[in-house]
């Protein structure tokens, strides 16, 4: 990869190796228990990768003629210049991360970068058609939140995701979108405008490469990286029945803190806050009782 010495060549490495297709996370971690150098992987045959990596001959023919290919190293150089690249031993890459099972081997980052060198982290996920209520709720806790330093993390979905983005942009704070798809693309394109202020003001994040476009499971996939940012994650809204649940499901798993803001046992938009604070997430009036909890695990 000459003219791109100023970047680490093992970051060079995974970067390509990860957007290869036929490469998937399991087969990124066995590579790097092998050889953490990844250099091995540039004079592998069909026949190792089928016989070692037990890859299908189809998936790893696909594997070695597009990691050699003119095309894949010209995607890269055309990747490196629309973004950063934090791979997991990158000093810049998040402390919260590290910890987390099945942790992004790398991610892709456009704005500011230093948002990532932060201590307070909360993450806010909720319906994508939310309610004027919810609407309010978010207003009434978020300011002082904000004021103590805190950095909104959600995923520029619509609803309480681009709520969240958006009054911490008009309140002054800091927030970080974690994107589905590469920063080529924006979902939903209604949210193009916010995506842009996003990467000018604050931080868009991806464990995908720029020119991957947007797919049903990268969603839930990206849900881990949400929940797990943050010291805890905040359910405004919810259905029972919710893909909210992913996240707070995650969350858990990940050993963070669960908040929810109730609602009326008449609105179906507040079951699923309401059967979580049943079932043990802290149920939150007021931003104190999430200042209060983060007290607490700064003081473990």
């Amino acid at each position: 990869m000459k003219g791109r010495v100023h970047l680490e060549e093992r970051t060079l490495r995974l970067a390509l190796i990860h957007q290869t297709k036929g490469a998937s996370r399991v087969l990124l971690r066995q590579f790097l228990q092998f050889d953490p150098s990844l250099k091995f992987v540039f004079s592998l045959s069909v026949k190792d990768l089928t016989s070692n990596f037990k890859l299908s001959s189809k998936r790893a023919s696909t594997f070695v003629t597009h990691l050699h290919s003119v095309s894949n190293r010209k995607q890269l150089l055309t990747n490196l210049s629309e973004c950063a690249l934090l791979p997991f031993w990158h000093p810049n890459y998040p402390r919260s991360l590290r910890s987390i099972p099945d942790a992004p081997l790398l991610l892709y980052a456009k704005g500011d970068i230093k948002l990532l060198g932060k201590d307070s982290y909360l993450s806010i996920v909720g319906t994508r058609k939310c309610s004027n209520l919810a609407l309010a709720s978010v207003k009434k806790v978020l300011p002082p939140l904000l004021n103590e330093g805190f950095v909104i993390v959600s995923g520029m979905a619509e609803g309480i995701d681009s709520v969240a983005h958006e009054l911490t942009e008009d309140l002054g704070g800091k927030t970080i979108a974690v994107l589905g798809f590469g920063f080529q693309y924006c979902y939903p394109k209604v949210n193009k405008p916010l995506m842009q202020t996003l990467a000018h003001n604050h931080l868009l994040l991806s464990e995908y490469p720029p020119h991957i476009p947007p797919r049903k499971w990268h969603f839930p996939e990206r849900n881990r990286i949400i929940s797990g940012l943050g010291f805890g994650t905040l359910v405004v809204e919810a259905k029972e029945r919710s893909g909210t649940l992913i996240t707070v499901d995650q969350a858990l798993e990940q050993g963070r803190e669960v908040f929810a803001i109730p609602g009326s046992i008449l609105n179906d938009f507040s079951s699923g806050c309401n059967k979580m604070i049943q079932d043990g997430a802290k149920l939150v009036q007021n931003a104190h009782d999430i200042l209060e909890e983060w007290e607490v695990q700064k003081g473990k």
